[in-house]
């Protein structure tokens, strides 16, 4: 199963070329795979498959195939009408998770960040936007532009409206970036103490 790639910190962040900047979700990477013959059939985290009877991981699935497999396939179809497979990845997320930590009884929410096709790779970040960035439950574009200092800056001193910060995607699929907020970098440090390196960029 196709695993989602690591994304750099803003250290290494390529200035000054175009990019689009979508909202992070303070979450999990989960991913979900659907082929022509099996339908959607398996279900990952990051590094790991999992099914319903995980404790944390497995209310996601019912969510994603009630609210979003359906739609998903459709619009890929719309994008290579003969796709033989397809892996999405999305945010796991709830209102009291931090730091990828969830609160068992939370609600638990998804949100689309990135999908596959098999043979053509993960859809570039403007066919992305086209064929799913008016939809509720794809991550919100916050920014389309260059990337600069000033755009980093500005995260960290949220003026935008995020909390943990962005991950920005070249317009060409080439690279990612994530660019945290300062707010979120206090809260960790009250939670973490100095550990908090392991949840930082």
């Amino acid at each position: 199963m196709l695993q989602y790639p690591e994304i750099a910190g803003s250290a290494k962040a390529p200035l000054g070329k175009p990019c689009i900047a979508f909202y992070k979700y303070d979450g999990s990477n989960l991913r979900f795979e659907w082929s022509s013959k099996q339908g959607w059939h398996k279900f990952g985290t990051r590094h790991q498959l999992f099914n319903q009877t995980d404790p944390i991981f497995g209310p996601g699935i019912p969510y994603f195939l009630d609210k979003m497999g359906d739609e998903i396939l459709k619009r890929c179809r719309d994008v290579e009408r003969g796709v033989q497979r397809i892996t999405v990845f999305c945010e796991y997320y709830g209102i009291q998770s931090f730091a990828g930590k969830h609160v068992p009884g939370d609600e638990m929410m998804l949100r689309l960040i990135d999908v596959a096709l098999y043979k053509r790779g993960m859809m570039k970040p403007r066919l992305f936007v086209k064929t799913f960035g008016d939809w509720y439950f794809t991550a919100e574009v916050i920014y389309d532009g260059n990337l600069n200092r000033q755009f980093i800056e500005d995260i960290r001193q949220s003026k935008y409206p995020v909390w943990e910060g962005v991950v920005a995607k070249g317009i060409d699929g080439d690279w990612m970036c994530k660019i945290k907020t300062n707010a979120y970098f206090k809260k960790l440090n009250e939670v973490f103490g100095t550990e908090y390196r392991n949840y930082w960029e």
